[in-house]
């Protein structure tokens, strides 16, 4: 991807099956769940470098013992840093004694993560918020076990605000912060509920307080309470939880929005937002490794019990497309073929944008996400190729033309050829980042291979998708213009990024897209600008009713012109100024239909078609387009 986007978060959750000593006989460590978490973060470290945590619940602790530890950190290398400075922390206990590895109730008893339920979290911030203190897992405390809650999760809760006011309405006092925080005390004041419905009946029974908590933790449900605490969300969510008792659970929204998967043996219960991490550090084939269904919860009880139950009715499933465009790791067997497919989607498109002319062609891709969809496009191009070859070679055959120099044109001389043209420099990217607002570096995060593209040459170049542009005018295409092509085409696997998100990826500043930039461009120069207006008094005028009465107004704007039109305005506005290149530029754009034929599991796509799988997303949009025409910066949810 040319645009620099934050996106969605990674969960890593581990329960142990087995005792520690277990683990320490068989592998030679009683760290096993502990270095596990380790691995399985690091295997999906693409989904987060804001920040980390990590959190542990010991099962059966005695009274007066810690049972829930949690850490984090927002400073640099953070997944790192974390598991660094807990290493150290043990071998130090190693070393004056007080740990012998040996023995596992040792680590257990004075190590805080030597447990057997654990929980990772990697973040990229989308509520704009940047401190230890909005790191994952949050935590709500209690003396009892069973009102002790830690949440990690991957998600964006649209309707935070009627959540709160939900709670101040039962009476409560929450703090608003983040959406996490209002999920956390939502789910929490339902887990007290639960909690006491069972204390009253067992004092009224008269039993005695110290058998109370086994009893409560045996009775506990935790799918009763998250089936009541749920009613209501509005988002996308894959989100796991651990109470004190060591009950531990995963829950993933209805419209299966944010992805999960677990794993299971007789050893361990694991989870992780991505199947290929699970694959890896458990060393298991594809068909171990499970996909969460949409609108359920797998809960594993303190005593090992496994079960999975709906939470909620059934609902269409529309999984994130852009996890399998861009954010998910692509050595997922799935996802490689569904890279691969979406760029030999954009033959057609590709060959007329070159007039079918290879011999004069040059191919290549964005480093580094777009490279699979370039092997597919590649591939796929060939194939093309490869047929009309076979029918001139059949034709001249008929005629009696057919020679070697016949063979020598139709096949060396009009083959497509790939190259590696731009190169990224991961470092300056990350430096940049973190240093804001220098377009001057931003100019020099690409590099180009010189001495291979020709002035007689169209220079095709595959992106996985464009969202603000930004990076494609102040760097990629100022880079590429510099070997001088008669044609720079830029082709996306995504389709044109018209609408906000508002379920875990940060692009909701509808007036950042290079697409609505376009349209809005494009109604201006047709002198329609009070439709802009009409617009915002109309999204103003649906700001205070009910989610589900808003309507899309955003759309008027994109139904009057084609893609075709847009994309040619965005090409103009994308073409970088002050360079003497004066070749033509051409922005292309894979349609939605064809992207889903590509992807077809994964039908999510409302930031391409402003279809919202909820309310929220239309809540969302409407607050956007407000901001953008009142020129406020920010996100809209």
């Amino acid at each position: 991807m040319s645009d620099f986007l934050k996106h969605e978060c990674g969960i890593a959750m581990i329960r142990l099956l087995k005792p520690l000593d277990y683990y320490q006989e068989k592998y030679g460590t009683p760290l096993y769940g502990f270095n596990q978490l380790f691995l399985l973060m690091e295997k999906q470290h693409n989904r987060g470098q804001d920040g980390a945590g990590i959190g542990c619940v010991k099962l059966e602790m005695p009274a007066g013992r810690p049972y829930m530890s949690r850490e984090r950190t927002i400073k640099t290398n953070p997944l790192g840093r974390i598991f660094r400075k807990q290493l150290g922390e043990y071998h130090k206990m190693v070393d004056q004694g007080t740990i012998h590895p040996e023995f596992a109730s040792t680590v257990k008893e004075n190590f805080d993560f030597g447990g057997e339920v654990l929980l990772g979290h990697l973040r990229y911030g989308t509520s704009g918020v940047y401190s230890d203190k909005n790191c994952h897992p949050f935590v709500r405390q209690s003396n009892w076990p069973t009102k002790n809650l830690m949440l990690a999760g991957n998600f964006t809760i649209t309707n935070e605000k009627e959540l709160n006011a939900s709670l101040i309405e039962k009476g409560q006092h929450p703090i608003f912060g983040t959406d996490t925080q209002a999920v956390l005390e939502h789910i929490g004041f339902h887990l007290d509920e639960a909690h006491d419905a069972i204390y009253h009946r067992m004092r009224d029974e008269d039993m005695k307080g110290a058998h109370i908590p086994s009893v409560i933790s045996e009775e506990l449900d935790p799918v009763r309470v998250l089936r009541t605490a749920t009613n209501g969300w509005d988002g996308g969510y894959a989100i796991a939880g651990l109470i004190g008792n060591g009950d531990s659970f995963v829950i993933r929204d209805p419209r299966g929005i944010r992805p999960c998967f677990y794993f299971q043996d007789d050893e361990v219960v694991a989870f992780a937002s991505e199947r290929v991490a699970l694959m890896t550090i458990f060393n298991q084939p594809i068909e171990k490794v499970s996909e969460l269904e949409p609108g359920t919860v797998t809960v594993i009880k303190a005593d090992g019990r496994i079960y999975c139950e709906s939470f909620t009715d059934k609902q269409e499933p529309t999984p994130c497309s852009f996890e399998r465009i861009y954010f998910s790791r692509g050595n997922d067997a799935d996802i490689y073929r569904e890279r691969k497919a979406l760029g030999g989607a954009l033959r057609d498109q590709v060959v007329h944008a070159i007039d079918n002319d290879f011999a004069n062609s040059v191919f290549s891709f964005v480093p580094n996400t777009a490279e699979t969809a370039y092997y597919g496009l590649l591939e796929s191009l060939r194939l093309h190729r490869r047929e009309e070859v076979k029918g001139a070679l059949l034709q001249a055959q008929a005629d009696g033309t057919l020679d070697e120099v016949l063979i020598d044109k139709l096949i060396m001389g009009n083959w497509p050829r790939g190259e590696k043209i731009a190169h990224k420099d991961i470092k300056l990217r990350t430096f940049i980042s973190q240093e804001a607002g220098r377009a001057q570096l931003v100019s020099h995060v690409y590099d180009i291979t010189y001495g291979v593209v020709e002035s007689k040459d169209c220079l095709v170049c595959i992106d996985d998708s464009i969202v603000r542009g930004t990076t494609l005018k102040e760097s990629i295409l100022n880079i590429l213009s510099r070997t001088n092509p008669r044609k720079i085409v830029i082709a996306s696997t995504a389709p044109q990024i018209r609408y906000p998100d508002c379920y875990g990826i940060d692009m909701s500043e509808l007036g950042k897209f290079i697409a609505f930039k376009a349209a809005v461009a494009l109604v201006k120069e047709d002198g329609c600008e009070e439709l802009l207006k009409e617009i915002y008094r109309d999204c103003l005028a649906q700001v205070d009713i009910p989610f589900g009465e808003m309507k899309n107004h955003v759309r008027r704007i994109y139904d009057r012109y084609s893609e075709s039109q847009i994309a040619a305005k965005i090409a103009d506005l994308v073409h970088p100024v002050d360079i003497p290149w004066e070749g033509d530029l051409e922005i292309l754009f894979l349609p939605v239909e064809k992207m889903k034929g590509a992807i077809p599991h994964h039908q999510g796509d409302w930031y391409f078609t402003g279809n919202y799988p909820t309310p929220g997303g239309t809540a969302t949009l409407n607050r956007a387009y407000i901001n953008y025409f009142e020129n406020r910066d920010g996100r809209a949810y």
